[in-house]
């Protein structure tokens, strides 16, 4: 059993590896923990139909409007766990208006994300204590996004501590091969899908916070989604920029309510579900520098530095 040690100012802490009872206690820990999920809605757990096969447990939405399929295993997975995903992405693929179904009797979902029923992609996430590494071999090879998460966890007494992992492919010198039929996100898809001027407002406040965040010394990494660009430190956002609309874009930070209104700049909304603060952008008027606040809130939030 590994020991793991948390070093204070004030003590050492000696935790002890604390393995998961039942997968009922993991499923219910990681979703009362959201920001594991942090872009993801939950429409349904257990979208069962009988005994029929090929069905998964739990179905959500994300924030690009990919309808999500998340498979939980409190054991350590190895490939064979792909065939078994790949089965339920092809039943969420030929019911669409199941999916929708379920979509529409949610409550308190989010309004702002847009799904198209009838070309939606969607996305795949496994998470388990362990994950062979063979496995990620397996999803080079196929036609959807695939997520493999690793949470393990280690206990003070009542306190938990989650070790949260995401796998990714290494990358391989010479050749680099793509797997057909995934939608690559970047600057010369948002001057396709959105407005162009818009759009391009969009690249340079992008820029201009990726500037800042070079300038900070600040260890994040910019990556474009469908409906907004993200600045991560290692799977989770710390702050970004989002879609509002086809010419309307906006800043949004992950802090609470609370710690916004700490700081005096006026906020838009604040998105519940999401755990973020929205502030709309005003192209030409809106100075980057002004949030510089809650950029370094949002920053020291998520990475404690």
């Amino acid at each position: 059993m590994a020991n793991l040690f948390w070093k204070t100012q004030e003590e050492t802490k000696n935790l002890l590896s604390t393995p998961f009872k039942s997968e009922e206690e993991f499923e219910k820990i990681v979703f009362d923990t959201p920001e594991i999920l942090e872009d993801i809605f939950l429409i349904k757990r257990q979208v069962r139909g009988g005994r029929k096969s090929g069905i998964p447990d739990i179905v959500g939405i994300d924030n690009d409007g990919n309808v999500c399929i998340i498979e939980m295993k409190n054991v350590t997975v190895d490939p064979s766990i792909i065939s078994q995903v790949l089965e339920y992405a092809f039943w969420a693929e030929t019911n669409p208006d199941s999916i929708k179904s379920l979509w529409l009797e949610s409550k308190e979902k989010p309004e702002e994300i847009n799904i198209s029923w009838d070309g939606f992609q969607v996305r795949i996430i496994v998470i388990a204590p362990g994950i062979r590494r063979s496995t990620l071999s397996i999803v080079e090879r196929i036609n959807y996004q695939v997520d493999l998460i690793e949470i393990r966890r280690w206990m003070h007494g009542n306190d938990q501590l989650l070790l949260v992992d995401k796998l990714e492919p290494e990358i391989k010198r010479g050749r680099i091969s793509s797997v057909s039929g995934l939608q690559t996100y970047d600057k010369k898809y948002y001057l396709q899908e959105f407005n162009k001027a818009s759009a391009k407002e969009f690249i340079k406040y992008v820029e201009e916070v990726n500037s800042l965040i070079k300038k900070k010394g600040w260890d994040l990494e910019l990556k474009y989604n469908k409906y907004y660009c993200g600045f991560k430190a290692g799977f989770f956002n710390a702050f970004g920029i989002k879609w509002m609309g086809s010419k309307t874009f906006a800043f949004f930070f992950k802090l609470s309510q609370d710690e916004v209104k700490r700081i005096n700049i006026p906020m838009t909304r604040y998105e519940s579900q999401w755990k973020e603060a929205v502030y709309y952008i005003t192209p030409s008027k809106t100075k980057t520098t002004d949030y510089l606040q809650l950029f370094e809130l949002a920053y020291k939030k998520l990475t404690g530095k």
